[in-house]
């Protein structure tokens, strides 16, 4: 029998994430005071538009990448990264609208006959250290903490692979650590006061612990909307800290502007595990284009299949 508690976790983080990043994705790259004088009250409705020309509830290549990673952990080996990049360079066939630099490059190793690990690391290599610092393995790595929660060193060895098929930056694989790990406290149902040190519990660099710490007690004015990997995993644990619902959660992200599709997906998956799907607008997944492949994702791996 599948636990339900773990079952409406599980929705709720991947449509979490499906979710925030349709909300930010029209106003990706735009500035937080442009932001706010459009919507005064928060952008709170899935929009139009953008650099992206999204419609209402379209997603972009955060969704598009945690669902590739699901598939992975749920019909194939777990560990078998060999086939989550070949995910990825399938989709990079079909001129998605948006990806990242490192993650292009290392999917392009990959198809030139790079195995996995040496793509991803050749990415880190041509980026450098500064450059390939971005969110891009944080905003989709959330799957793996459904699929091994409970099980923490598998969590824990997943998400660093993951995250080396694109991004091998040290910042970046234990910035996933540390999110799956608190994702995870939440799905068996670890008790939220606690979800901080659920998260930072064995992170080997404390450039990533210091970040999960020190989040909720940051103003708005303090977090930075770009795309280094730091400032989305301190959005996340901010956003949820310092909110009361999912929805303000995964708004507060948004509205700070810059990279904010990515930002909503990372809080929407954090809080999705917090509050569940229940806790989802219903305006939202009404519009949510691929919302019964998220579900039925989500469902598979909380069952481990």
């Amino acid at each position: 029998m599948i636990d339900g508690h773990r079952t409406d976790r599980a929705r709720g983080v991947m449509l979490g994430l499906a979710c925030g990043d349709a909300l930010g994705a029209p106003v990706e790259f735009v500035s937080r005071s442009v932001i706010a004088d459009r919507h005064p009250g928060g952008l709170r409705d899935f929009t139009s538009g953008g650099w992206l020309n999204v419609v209402p509830g379209e997603t972009t290549d955060d969704t598009r990448m945690a669902l590739d990673l699901a598939g992975t952990l749920v019909e194939t080996d777990p560990s078998d990264m060999t086939d989550l990049a070949g995910r990825f360079a399938a989709w990079l066939r079909e001129r998605p609208k948006d990806i990242g630099e490192t993650t292009r490059l290392a999917i392009d190793r990959f198809i030139a006959g790079d195995p996995w690990d040496v793509a991803g690391q050749t990415a880190l290599d041509i980026r450098g250290e500064r450059g390939a610092a971005s969110n891009g393995s944080l905003m989709r790595c959330a799957p793996v903490a459904i699929r091994f929660a409970g099980d923490l060193d598998r969590l824990r060895q997943v998400s660093i692979d993951s995250s080396r098929v694109t991004h091998a930056e040290s910042r970046c694989i234990w910035s996933c650590v540390a999110l799956n790990q608190g994702i995870g406290h939440l799905l068996t149902g670890g008790p939220r006061e606690t979800l901080i040190q659920a998260a930072v519990a064995g992170i080997e660099l404390v450039t990533v612990v210091d970040t999960v710490r020190g989040a909720a007690g940051k103003t708005s004015e303090e977090l930075e909307g770009s795309g280094y990997v730091l400032n989305a995993l301190a959005i996340a644990f901010w956003a949820v800290e310092t909110t009361d619902s999912l929805e303000d959660a995964v708004v507060a992200a948004v509205m700070l502007g810059d990279d904010t599709d990515t930002n909503g997906a990372i809080t929407g998956a954090l809080a999705g595990a917090v509050y569940g799907v229940e806790a989802i607008p219903s305006r939202w997944l009404d519009l949510l284009h691929g919302r019964d492949e998220v579900i039925d994702l989500a469902d598979r791996l909380a069952a481990g299949r």
